[in-house]
């Protein structure tokens, strides 16, 4: 019998890989599958090691909104990268980068540049506590914000998804000052700030939830929030790795007409490379070191590679506006799936804004951690496996976002609703 490519990688990647994979939700553990390879990829397709073409809803987990191996962009990388990958020393497209960030985003004067999204988050809660001199901070169940000790409490994404929502390793001193509140509760969250008054550095929050799947913020929530940090003179921290310049140019803090003291990007803003960024008003940032004494280091923030590919990403993003288009692609595809799911009456919610969206297979509305821990995960793990053969790739996980490029085309479309309608659930 002849072994796939697929799962000959595998097994050598187990052997010198934990698990065979970088990061747990690439294992398909939740979706009872095994990984796939990829070789390449070029627009919205992706090309595995036995020459499988999927159509890629995944989109690396949101970066290509351009699709995959963008002409410009890989062109602008390939000029750079050929001055050198990496000095450690500033170079002037950083500055570019920064400036572009913060002429898109009112609430954002200065930038700091880092490698991924977690370290984002990572420094805008140590420069949250370092500006205010207080300890605790509020999170909400099931937003996910990187692997950071005392944000990996009840956390959404590869932790909710494997059943581990709080991590060995991690000591309970560490999470002692880590306040969990429900998405979406205004009440619970006003009662966590009677109880702890002035001792609340910050609230870190997804605007628009992204990592138990998409669940946007009900009415007056993230308003409500903004009027709790101000009363209380605390930090409003926004975590917008994947919905900055996704579901706009720019934050999404104009949508809500709220507007974060510090704002997380990371995803988009390094055109599939790499990156992250804690920005916010001057008078906080400037506390980061070496101008204050908030400290925060990395060698290779700022890499040139990475910051020329975030810099042809905006570029092309702010001259070809291609918002309205990738939402109205999404809205298409979108209804036509809750139209074929309606007609084989299988019970379902969709959540959706701009170009990313989640099917939960839950009969119910979709509002926090608990309602999307409601969903059917066994079904959405054959229907994972269904489209796969079919040449669909979506996030192994019901508690993703799906996204879509603009790259995709009408084709693409058809083929996934005749994939929808062929298999059976």
């Amino acid at each position: 019998m002849t072994i796939s490519n697929n799962t000959r990688l595998f097994k050598e990647a187990i052997k010198f890989i934990p698990g065979g994979v970088n990061s747990p939700v690439r294992a398909f553990k939740a979706v009872n599958a095994k990984p796939i390879f990829i070789e390449k990829a070029k627009g919205q397709y992706l090309y595995d090691a036995d020459s499988n073409k999927y159509i890629d809803y995944c989109l690396s987990w949101g970066p290509m909104i351009l699709g995959h191996a963008n002409k410009y962009v890989l062109e602008q990388v390939g000029k750079t990268m050929a001055k050198g990958t990496s000095f450690g020393i500033p170079t002037k497209l950083e500055t570019k980068l920064a400036k572009m960030i913060a002429d898109a985003i009112d609430s954002i004067e200065k930038v700091r540049l880092l490698s991924s999204g977690t370290e984002a988050t990572m420094t805008a809660i140590r420069l949250a506590r370092g500006t205010t001199g207080r300890d605790k901070i509020i999170k909400f169940i099931g937003c996910y914000h990187g692997h950071v000790d005392h944000l990996l409490v009840k956390a959404g994404s590869g932790a909710m998804t494997l059943g581990t929502p709080s991590s060995p390793g991690v000591p309970k001193d560490f999470t002692k000052h880590t306040i969990l509140v429900p998405y979406n509760d205004c009440e619970k969250l006003e009662a966590a700030f009677n109880k702890y008054k002035d001792k609340i550095a910050a609230v870190i929050v997804e605007p628009i939830a992204a990592n138990m799947g998409v669940i946007l913020p009900q009415k007056d929530f993230l308003k409500t929030i903004r009027k709790l940090c101000d009363k209380n003179h605390s930090i409003l921290i926004f975590d917008e790795v994947i919905t900055g310049f996704r579901v706009k140019y720019g934050s999404v803090q104009p949508l809500y007409n709220v507007q974060a003291d510090i704002t997380c990007l990371g995803k988009i803003i390094g055109g599939g490379f790499p990156i992250g960024a804690c920005a916010g008003k001057t008078k906080i940032m400037n506390n980061l070191a070496p101008q204050g004494q908030v400290y925060q280091a990395g060698t290779l923030s700022g890499n040139p590679a990475c910051v020329a590919a975030g810099v042809a990403t905006l570029e092309l993003l702010k001259s070809q506006k291609p918002y309205s288009e990738l939402k109205k692609t999404t809205e298409k595809l979108c209804s036509r799936i809750c139209q074929t799911l309606r007609q084989k009456n299988i019970k379902y919610t969709l959540n959706q804004i701009g170009s990313m969206f989640t099917l939960f297979f839950n009969e119910n509305p979709v509002v926090d951690f608990d309602s999307a821990a409601a969903s059917d995960t066994a079904r959405y793990a054959k229907y994972f496996s269904e489209m796969l053969k079919a040449g669909i790739y979506l996030p192994p996980s019901q508690f993703e976002a799906c996204f879509i490029s603009t790259e995709h085309q009408q084709k693409d479309l058809d083929k996934t609703i005749l994939a929808i309608n062929n298999i059976r659930l």
